[in-house]
């Protein structure tokens, strides 16, 4: 890491020009290229994506994207003679709009049931040539446009659909905007140098603009999801504003011991920079964890957000160098050049509140590890209700179009017709067509069932289907337990003695399948990310207790993390009030990438941590004065990067993104409990306790591992010399107990 360190700051320049031309040229590939995200939840071998294959092979002309258009009156009705002709005259113009294949409405002989009971609400399908991943954005707003151009003060006109959430505005660019502005305020108030603060903003938005070009490109050769981009960079950011905080950090403190600037930077990279890369490996392996459940949708998603990742470690590790040896001497503040001048380098002492708090937890271990315990375990209690399930365009804000058309489609038509089920099947013969004859009759007699279309034949007459409109919304429980009834118990029944094999596709039944398979692979998942990291932990503080301890609290704040998304999104606590919409069950697919993304971050302040109290502990071997040093010294910057992941993860509250929402409101809750409670608190309170047990480990498996260490390779000797110290205290602490001497030898 020295090397490359010194190679950055010699050939400084060129290192720039080299990042530059990296981000100028792939985010010019990618214009040119441009999108293709799939937003694919099929999952193979399921019965709904068993469902949906039949159905795209014997009804091609259903490929395209269906969304709806709703018009509601509250005086008079919508069969009034100024209604019909104004949407009649709006429906021919939208069906000849460039990409619509046809518009059915509710004024011919087969749309009657289009129209609400009462006469005040009435809606048209508009279908697409395109599913809605290749439509035109241009294309869906035209269709909006035409639409609401028929609105009047009498007349309230809505539109719902995967095509027409597309052209809602989302908060832009608004919400990176933010975050990066925060934390450059909290980085200035941190250095009080302009330079010196800006160089983690410029590192990060460069690493990051080029990762955010690369997943665009990366979606042209496999399935990667409309939100993967923004989820980048939402990780990216964070993260990556975070490694160069810490390295600057490290360099600055350099400085001011009297290191010359070249000096300073290499001594940052060999040591802080080992940690950056070993933390953003961790993230990197706990975000390729999801590769072993075997999904596309998930695939793209790991991969993209692992690019991102990579390339924050990578830019923290080349660029930074190499613009800390740019600006020289202005990494500190004139204040500190001045102090440096007139009295000389001084090693920087932890003193203040840092100092003081770490006395503090030292002096109470019991006491705080106590109240940590409670306040995560409070935070992680909703955790134990979480539903997954569908989160459809009734969550979204109030004010949208598709939350109103979503609104009016149920209190005109019942909820049910939000999210309908679609049963396809091949047909072999008459005798099979009389079942299904049957079958119709049967199914309008289930519970949860409010209507059932007729019977519809594909060309050839080998495949049917047909539509239920169940009683409930799509996100409900009930529309899941018809769903559980029609497979057991409806539908074997009604195929007995027939060649019928009747599969249940559809929203709701594809998202079940979907969480189904996720939650019957989520504890191997969990259970092979844990492993990888200890395994990286132990390799690397060689101790069996410090890696069973970050997998303890990362498993902590993830269940924390959880509670708060549920309390928000599931139970409505405040989402309205945010503009994150009404409350819903949580997408399938979110636990998932939650782990993974929670213990990936939960890892970076871990080893940070330990990683100063692993420096000390091979300096001196006391147990006390590593974990009282590495608190006082880490916690201020651990804190400061803490308040910027927050804030940047935040501000993408402002997306206006359900889903990116969620993710910024857990990685922010995360990250608040990790750094203020689990690494500040519990992590020093349960190290204090066990003494020299935290460093333990069995001279066999000390001998049969590979080394891999965070700390320099000069470290590395004081480490095996201390191995039998380490042995004998151990056994000491696990005889006699702790009743060493409280001894403090820091300022302040």
């Amino acid at each position: 890491m020295a090397a490359l360190a010194r190679w950055c700051v010699q050939r400084r320049l060129v290192v720039v020009l080299l990042w530059l031309l990296a981000l100028g040229g792939v985010s010019t590939a990618a214009v040119v290229a441009g999108s293709a995200y799939s937003n694919d939840y099929e999952v193979p071998g399921t019965e709904s994506g068993r469902a949906t294959q039949l159905l795209r092979d014997g009804f091609p002309d259903l490929g395209g994207d269906s969304d709806t258009i709703v018009w509601h009156t509250d005086s008079g009705t919508v069969r009034a003679a100024d209604v019909e002709q104004t949407m009649t005259r709006t429906l021919d113009r939208i069906e000849a709009l460039p990409g619509v294949a046809a518009v059915f409405g509710p004024y011919d002989d087969q749309g009657a049931a289009r129209i609400s009971a009462d006469g005040h609400t009435a809606y048209a399908t508009v279908t697409f040539d395109d599913p809605a991943e290749n439509i035109d954005q241009g294309e869906a707003r035209d269709v909006v446009s035409a639409a609401k151009d028929a609105a009047s003060d009498g007349l309230q006109v809505e539109l719902g659909g995967t095509a027409i959430a597309l052209t809602e505005s989302s908060g832009g660019h608004l919400a990176e905007v933010v975050g990066v502005a925060v934390a450059a305020l909290v980085l200035f108030l941190a250095f009080g140098s302009l330079a010196a603060s800006l160089l983690p903003i410029a590192t990060a938005l460069v690493s990051v603009g080029t990762a955010y070009a690369g997943i665009v490109l990366l979606g042209h050769v496999m399935t990667v999801a409309d939100f993967a981009p923004m989820l980048g960079m939402l990780i990216g950011l964070g993260v990556g504003i975070d490694y160069a905080l810490f390295i600057v950090t490290r360099h600055r403190r350099g400085l001011k011991r009297g290191l010359s600037v070249t000096e300073a930077v290499t001594n940052a990279v060999a040591t802080t920079g080992r940690a950056v890369v070993f933390a953003g490996a961790t993230v990197c392996i706990a975000l390729l964890g999801m590769l072993i459940l075997r999904l596309g949708f998930l695939n793209g998603v790991a991969i993209a957000a692992s690019l991102t990742v990579v390339l924050t470690v990578a830019a923290s590790v080349t660029l930074l160098p190499a613009l800390l040896s740019l600006i020289g001497m202005r990494a500190l503040s004139r204040r500190e050049r001045r102090h440096l001048t007139e009295h000389g380098p001084q090693p920087e002492l932890p003193t203040g509140f840092a100092a003081r708090w770490s006395a503090f937890v030292e002096r109470h271990p019991k006491l705080l590890g106590a109240l940590a315990l409670g306040v995560i375990t409070v935070l992680a209690l909703p955790t134990l209700g979480l539903h997954l399930g569908t989160s459809d365009q009734g969550n979204n804000p109030q004010a949208s179009t598709t939350r109103q058309a979503y609104d009016l489609l149920a209190d005109g038509f019942g909820p049910g017709v939000n999210g309908p089920l679609t049963l396809v099947t091949h047909v072999h013969g008459a005798e099979d067509k009389l079942a299904l004859d049957n079958l119709d009759a049967t199914v309008r007699t289930t519970e949860g069932v409010a209507s059932v279309t007729p019977v519809t034949y594909g060309s050839g007459g080998d495949t049917a289907y047909f539509t239920i409109v169940p009683e409930s919304s799509p996100q409900s429980q009930r529309t899941s337990d018809l769903v559980d009834r029609l497979r057991s118990d409806v539908l074997p029944r009604a195929e007995t003695g027939t060649a019928l094999d009747v599969q249940v596709g559809g929203v709701t039944a594809g998202y079940d399948d979907f969480a189904d398979v996720i939650v019957g692979k989520l504890p191997l998942f969990v259970g092979v990310v844990i492993s990888l990291g200890c395994l990286l932990l132990l390799f690397a503080f060689r101790s069996v207790g410090i890696p069973l301890k970050a997998a303890v609290m990362n498993v902590a704040a993830v269940a924390a993390a959880f509670g708060v998304v549920v309390a928000i999104f599931q139970w409505g606590w405040g989402s309205e009030l945010l503009g994150l919409g009404r409350a819903g069950p949580i997408e399938p697919f979110l636990p998932v990438i939650m782990v993974s993304v929670l213990f990936g971050l939960s890892m970076d302040y871990q080893v940070f941590l330990v990683s100063r109290m692993y420096e000390e502990w091979l300096e001196t071997g006391d147990n006390r004065r590593a974990v009282r040093v590495g608190l006082a010294e880490t916690s201020r910057v651990i804190n400061s990067a803490a308040v910027i992941m927050i804030s940047v993860f935040l501000a993408f509250v402002l997306s206006g993104d359900r889903v990116i929402a969620m993710f910024g409101i857990a990685l922010a809750a995360a990250v608040a409990l990790d750094a203020f409670v689990l690494r500040t608190l519990l992590v020093p309170a349960l190290m204090h306790l066990l003494g020299g047990a935290n460093w333990w480990l069995p001279r066999w498996l000390d001998r049969r591992m590979p080394r891999i260490s965070i700390e320099p390779p000069e470290r590395r000797a004081a480490h095996e010399r201390l191995a039998a110290v380490a042995d004998a205290e151990v056994a000491d602490v696990l005889m006699k107990g702790r009743d060493e001497e409280d001894v403090r030898d820091i300022s302040g």
